[in-house]
């Protein structure tokens, strides 16, 4: 099927979303479906909802910015990778029809060993050793359904692969392990990998759409899995000792691979396509989230990018505001732009009694006010 004809809107998890009038700040929901935890063998199909976008000739103009601080911790085990042009940073490796990006924040714990490790190996984790599929051939130039699935096995696998290296690498203690969120963006398309509490939230016209769900005790679907594999939950940590269910390394926690175990590094895998009405995506560890709503953050970056249009000021301008509000945790923040700009803030006046031409007089200047 070419995805010029259909567009696939969503491959693994179904996000409801009622009407905008009747839409609460965080009552948008994810059922994701996972991928095999096994480091040799992957599923040969993934469960596919199709639904229609809402638009279907949206281009995004793709921007970004970020910044981390160390917070009120002793050290920043946090890591991150921001690139909005993948194709050129890739090179020959690979050649893609469209305009692509990628994002992935690590938030490291136990020591930064980890997610500097996965950092800096990004480039043969995600992209050489991962089996990233390449598009078709020229002259045919739309992503098609085969592509975007081999695409979510792929960064699968990378994740994986990932924690096996971890194990591999006799420099990294198996007291240390990373959370993961990666963001792959090609054309419309966008598929995000998570596994443990980084977050990655959606404004779409100033309501917040959460893309992932945190691996914690308070997710029903995790405290199942985890209870019936033997584990539990004190005081909200896994076996008394961690505060996710899923991450890299953390091997000191982990059955041997391919069997199961309470912790895994099984990322979710969601895949969505992008619409007009998406106007920017906030990805962020838990520092942010932990003081912080989903729709607190969406309505501050929104109102900030109205005042200046800038990503990384504002990404740095989030870490500031959760660094008020006292957050205890490193602090990351990537900000990425799916337009040239966030429609700025009219100001709204009354004009009782005033004719139709001083009204039109009072608007011109405003506009050039703004």
């Amino acid at each position: 099927m070419n995805m010029s004809e259909q567009t696939i809107c969503t491959v693994q998890f179904n996000i409801c979303v009622p009407k905008p009038d009747v839409l609460s700040p965080e009552s948008a929901s994810i059922d994701v479906v996972s991928v095999s935890d096994s480091p040799v063998s992957y599923p040969s199909t993934i469960k596919t909802t199709l639904v229609v976008p809402p638009s279907p000739r949206f281009n995004p103009n793709i921007r970004s910015g970020s910044h981390t601080d160390i917070g009120p911790r002793k050290s920043n085990e946090d890591e991150h990778i921001r690139i909005d042009d993948l194709s050129s940073h890739l090179g020959d490796l690979y050649n893609w029809p469209l305009p692509s990006s990628f994002y992935a924040i690590f938030d490291g714990h136990g020591g930064s060993e980890a997610a500097t490790f996965i950092k800096t190996h990004a480039t043969k984790i995600f992209f050489q050793d991962s089996d990233l599929p390449q598009p078709p051939p020229p002259p045919h130039t739309a992503i098609t359904d085969t592509f975007l699935k081999d695409l979510q096995l792929s960064h699968s696998k990378a994740f994986l692969l990932a924690d096996q290296a971890i194990a591999d690498e006799c420099t990294i203690s198996d007291y240390t392990g990373t959370t993961a969120l990666t963001v792959f963006i090609i054309g419309t398309h966008i598929v995000i990998a998570n596994a443990g509490d980084c977050r990655a939230v959606i404004s779409r016209n100033g309501i917040a759409i959460p893309m992932s769900k945190d691996h914690r005790e308070s997710c029903v679907e995790e405290r199942k899995r985890v209870e019936e594999l033997g584990g539990y939950f004190e005081d909200g940590y896994l076996n008394g000792e961690l505060a996710v269910t899923r991450a890299l390394g953390d091997w000191y926690m982990k059955s041997p691979a391919g069997s199961e175990s309470p912790l895994i590094a099984k990322p979710e895998v969601s895949q969505s396509v992008l619409s007009e009405e998406d106007e920017f995506m906030i990805i962020g560890c838990d520092g942010i989230w932990d003081v912080m709503s989903n729709q607190e953050a969406v309505g501050f970056v929104r109102r900030e990018l109205r005042k200046h249009n800038d990503p990384e000021r504002c990404a740095k301008e989030l870490v500031g505001r959760a660094l008020e509000l006292k957050t205890g945790d490193n602090l990351t923040a990537i900000v990425v732009c799916f337009k040239k700009r966030v429609e700025p803030i009219r100001p709204k006046f009354r004009c009782n009694g005033l004719s139709e031409d001083a009204k039109s007089r009072l608007r011109c200047l405003f506009e050039k006010c703004e």
